[in-house]
C-alpha cells in the first residue's frame, strides 16, 4: 500500500533543555552519529512531506543553522514569548501556510493583480505531522504506519501512544471505554488520582488535519497549572467539534522515548547501539561483544565482516565483506576493502585496500590511501600518504604528505620530513624500492624504481631508478674512549672487567695494551709493556673528552 502524503511536518525544536546543563542546545546532542534534531529530520523526510518546519527559540542560531545544514530546504519558524507547545505548532502552521501562500503567488505572478490577491488566502491543507526533537528512536516506518491510520480512518487528529509501568511526567491519554476513541489528554499536573493511574502515555507525535488545528490553535488558552498553551488541548476541541479523535498505540515504548537529560540520552543512545548492531547481525556481520563495539546508524557493513571488542565505527565508514576489524579500533570515515584486517588502530578520512593490513597501534590520519595487499604496521602514523598495492610500511615510522608506487618496503624508524616549518613539501618513492631503517626523507625529494636506501641514510637529493644512496661515513671505533674520558662510571667499570677477563687468555699485542690501558685508568699498575708495544699513556687527568676526534 502506497503511504499517504504529508502536506507538511512540524518539528519542536525550541525546548531550553535545562535539565542538560548544557552549553549545547538539547536537540543538537549526539547519539548514532547524528544530532537528535538530525534523526527527526530523517524520519520527518522520509515521508515525503510538502513542506517541513522546524521551530526554534533556544540556541536559535545553533539549532537553525544546524538544521539548514542537515536539510537546506527546512522552514524556520521563530517561537516568541508565550510558551507552550500548543504556540510553537501554531507559528509553525503559519510559516507552512506563508510558504504555501508564496509558492502559489510565485506561479501566478504574471496572470494580473487579481489572482495574486486570491493567492494570498491559500493556505495549507491535508495531513500536518508534528513530532518532537528530542525522541531519537522515532523512525520513518512507524510515522508511515500512523499517518496511514490517520488517512484510512478520515481522522482530525491521530495521536501516537504508547503504555509504561510507570506514566510519572507524561500526559495520560483518556479514551472513551465504548469505542476506545481519544476523550483528550491531560498534562500529569492537571491530572486527578483516577488519571494518573492510566498507564497509556502520548508521546508528542501527532498527525492533525491542517484546517482542524489551524481552528483549533486559534481557541487556545493558558488555564492551567504551567500557565502554557497546550498542544494536547486540541484533541478535546476537534472532538467537541465533531472530529474523530483516534489513538495508534505502539507497544514498544523506547521508540518514543524522550530525552530531557544526560541519563536518559546515554540510556537511548546503548539502545540505539543495541538495535543498530542487531541489525547488522541479522544482515550477515559477526559481531564478537555487541556491549563493547558501537556502530553509527550510516556506517555500511557488507555481509561476513567481523568487529571484534572495543570497536567503535563512525560517521560514513564502510567495511567490505569478509574484512576484519578490531580489536580496540576506532575508525571514522573510512573505507576497508574486502578481506582487509585493521587492528588496534585509529583512523579518519582513510581508505585500505583490500586484503591490507593495519596495526596493531596505527594512526591514520585524513588523506592515507593504502593500496590492496598493503601493509601499514606497527606504531606507523600516516597522512596525506598515497601507499601502492603491495607496499609495506611496517614498523615506527611516519609517512606524511607522501607518494609510495606498488611493492615498496619501507624500513623501520623511517621519517618523512615534510614540514620546513613554514610548508608542507613532497616526497615520492618509486616502485620496486627498498630503503634501509632509520632512513630521513627531506622533502621535496624523489627516489626511484627499484631504488635502495642505507640504513640510516639522510636523503637530500634525488635518488635515480636502481641507485643505492647512502650518507652516512665509515665507522670509526675510538678505543678506550669510555675508560678515558667517562672514568669511575658503571660503563668504564664494565669495560675494564671485560678487558681484564680477556688477559686471562691468549692476547694479541694490540689486546694486550688495551688491557694494560684499562687497568691504568682503573688505578692499578700495568706490567712492564712486552718490547713490540710501546708502554701506555698515562691516564687523562681531565675526564670530559679533549678534541674533536675524541667525541
Amino acid at each position: 500500500m502506497t503511504t499517504p502524503r504529508p502536506a507538511g511536518v512540524i518539528i519542536l525544536a525550541a525546548g531550553e533543555g535545562t535539565r542538560m546543563r548544557s552549553a549545547t542546545p538539547k536537540v543538537l546532542h549526539t547519539l548514532a552519529g547524528r544530532s537528535m534534531l538530525g534523526h527527526a529530520l530523517v524520519a520527518a523526510r522520509s515521508l515525503d512531506p510538502g513542506r517541513l518546519a522546524v521551530v526554534v527559540r533556544h540556541g536559535r542560531d545553533a539549532v537553525a543553522a544546524h538544521a539548514l545544514e542537515l536539510d537546506p530546504e527546512v522552514l524556520l519558524a521563530d517561537q516568541d514569548d508565550v510558551p507552550g507547545t500548543g504556540r510553537a505548532v501554531q507559528i509553525g502552521l503559519w510559516v507552512l501556510d506563508a510558504a504555501t501562500q508564496a509558492a502559489v503567488a510565485g506561479e501566478s505572478s504574471g496572470d494580473g493583480p487579481g489572482v495574486s490577491g486570491v493567492a494570498t488566502q491559500v493556505r495549507l491543507e491535508g495531513a500536518v505531522v508534528v513530532l518532537a526533537g528530542d525522541i531519537p528512536l522515532l523512525d520513518g516506518g512507524t510515522l508511515a504506519e500512523l499517518l496511514a491510520a490517520h488517512t484510512a480512518d478520515g481522522n482530525a487528529v491521530t495521536v501516537l501512544t504508547t503504555e509504561l509501568d510507570d506514566a510519572t511526567g507524561y500526559g495520560r491519554v483518556l479514551r472513551d471505554e465504548d469505542s476506545g476513541d481519544v476523550l483528550g489528554i491531560v498534562e500529569e499536573r492537571d491530572a486527578d488520582a483516577d488519571q494518573r493511574a492510566v498507564q497509556e502515555v502520548n508521546s508528542s507525535v501527532y498527525v492533525f488535519d491542517a484546517g482542524v488545528l489551524r481552528d483549533a490553535l486559534g481557541r487556545l488558552g493558558r488555564d492551567n497549572a504551567q500557565g502554557e498553551v497546550y498542544l494536547t488541548d486540541v484533541l478535546a476541541i476537534a472532538r467537541t467539534a465533531g472530529g474523530r479523535v483516534r489513538a495508534l498505540r505502539t507497544d514498544d515504548p523506547l521508540l518514543v522515548q524522550g530525552v530531557n537529560d544526560r541519563v536518559q540520552l546515554a540510556a537511548v543512545r546503548a539502545e540505539l547501539n543495541r538495535r543498530i548492531l542487531e541489525d547488522w547481525m541479522v544482515a550477515g556481520v559477526t559481531i564478537v561483544d555487541p556491549l563493547t563495539t558501537w556502530v553509527d546508524v550510516d556506517v555500511e557493513l557488507a555481509p561476513d565482516v567481523t568487529l571484534l571488542p572495543g570497536t567503535q565505527l563512525y560517521g560514513a565508514t564502510v567495511v567490505a565483506e569478509g574484512a576484519t576489524v578490531g580489536p580496540d579500533t576506532t575508525l571514522t570515515d573510512v573505507e576497508i576493502g574486502p578481506g582487509a584486517m585493521v587492528v588496534r588502530t585509529h583512523g579518519s578520512l582513510a581508505v585500505i585496500g583490500a586484503r591490507a593490513s593495519v596495526g596493531p597501534f596505527a594512526y591514520l590520519r585524513p588523506g592515507t590511501v593504502l593500496g590492496d595487499d598493503g601493509k601499514i604496521g606497527t606504531f606507523v602514523e600516516t597522512k596525506n600518504a598515497q601507499i601502492g598495492a603491495g607496499s609495506k610500511v611496517p614498523h615506527l615510522s611516519y609517512v606524511g604528505d607522501a607518494t609510495i608506487g606498488e611493492q615498496t618496503n619501507i624500513g623501520a624508524s623511517s621519517v618523512f620530513v615534510n614540514y620546513d616549518g613554514v610548508r608542507k613539501h613532497h616526497t615520492t618513492i618509486g616502485s620496486y624500492a627498498r630503503t634501509g631503517s632509520d632512513t630521513k626523507f627531506i622533502a621535496p625529494v624523489t627516489v626511484g624504481d627499484g631504488a635502495y636506501t642505507g640504513a640510516g641514510s639522510v636523503i637530500k637529493l634525488d635518488v635515480p631508478p636502481g641507485a643505492l644512496a647512502v650518507s652516512s661515513g665509515t665507522q670509526r671505533n675510538i678505543e678506550g674512549w669510555v675508560l678515558r674520558a667517562r672514568a669511575g662510571t658503571p660503563a668504564a667499570e664494565a669495560a675494564a672487567r671485560a678487558l681484564a677477563a680477556v688477559a686471562a687468555e691468549d692476547l694479541s699485542p694490540q689486546a694486550r695494551a688495551e688491557r694494560d690501558r684499562a687497568q691504568l685508568a682503573a688505578g692499578g699498575v700495568a706490567p712492564a709493556p712486552p718490547p713490540d708495544l710501546p708502554a701506555p699513556p698515562a691516564p687523562l687527568r681531565d675526564a670530559q673528552p679533549t678534541t674533536k676526534d675524541d667525541v
